[in-house]
């Protein structure tokens, strides 16, 4: 996770400055979309490019994948669906999932409407652009830092009671979030943000896959978890978007989001519960 923050912030910087200095590069001044599709066109060859190395490196399609091409929408669902059997037969990992979800809620929302509540509440001048880019940029460069730091933690403490943690910081920033004010406040927020986002991703992924039952199907298990969190995203940009068409405050949207961390709060605390330390000592230290 941290190398893939990495990436992103070289990326990022390098259509910052395509933005903001289209002129630096030859680019029509005039023309105020120029920067944003010029942007948009160098993530499509940043993808295509570093895939490269992906496909190099995978191995190829076995005759059991070149099978399963056929019928692809129902294979999934029903690899889906055996994957949920098996994790309602152990109820550690069924705990897990469930609280993953409830924060996946928060984190996967905030880090998509983080820059419009920026926009709207802390940055609403045009010529503050610049230092909302800039806000971004922090947030990134202090995730690589939160992912790093957090895989230190939990090697002290273990998984859970790090994710205990960066789920209390959460609340925290939900709370602070709904009283920041200044645009320097909002610096301070968002290095709290990056530190966790960075390292509540990194440590999530890695408590699931330590969960997992042995099989050689990790992928049908790490799908299932793909899932859930983009499930989890859906329900949190819904309801984010909804309490603020009906207050018209959206300061409130992230008090909406703070229950689902306080929820998730307890539920890793239930699922710690239901891990032995014989079987899963690195997760509880």
């Amino acid at each position: 996770y941290a190398m893939g923050y990495i990436g992103s912030v070289i990326l990022q910087i390098i259509c910052f400055v395509i933005l903001l200095k289209p002129g630096w590069f030859g680019l029509d001044e005039s023309d105020k979309t120029i920067g944003a599709r010029i942007s948009f066109l160098l993530v499509g060859l940043w993808w295509f490019g570093f895939a490269q190395i992906t496909f190099k490196n995978l191995p190829s399609n076995t005759v059991i994948n070149k099978k399963m091409k056929k019928n692809i929408l129902i294979n999934g669902y029903h690899e889906l669906k055996l994957v949920w059997h098996q994790a309602k037969e152990i109820p550690a990992l069924k705990r897990y999932l469930l609280s993953f979800f409830l924060f996946s809620v928060g984190v996967q929302t905030v880090m998509l409407v983080a820059a419009s509540f920026a926009k709207k509440e802390i940055f609403p001048k045009s010529e503050d652009e610049p230092k909302l880019l800039l806000t971004i940029i922090l947030i990134q460069l202090v995730a690589i830092f939160g992912a790093l730091l957090m895989s230190k933690l939990s090697s002290k403490i273990g998984n859970i009671p790090t994710l205990i943690v960066a789920v209390t910081i959460w609340i925290g920033i939900c709370i602070s979030g709904y009283y920041v004010n200044s645009q320097n406040q909002f610096y301070v927020l968002a290095i709290f943000v990056g530190l966790v986002m960075g390292g509540i991703q990194s440590m999530s992924r890695s408590t699931y896959s330590k969960l997992l039952p042995k099989t050689e199907d990790t992928t049908s298990f790490f799908s299932f978890y793909d899932v859930t969190e983009k499930i989890a995203l859906t329900i949190g940009l819904f309801l984010f978007a909804r309490n603020e068409e009906l207050t018209g405050n959206i300061r409130t949207s992230i008090l909406v989001l703070m229950c689902f961390f306080i929820l998730s709060f307890f539920s890793l605390f239930y699922t710690r519960s239901s891990i032995t330390k014989e079987k899963y000592a690195d997760l509880l230290n």
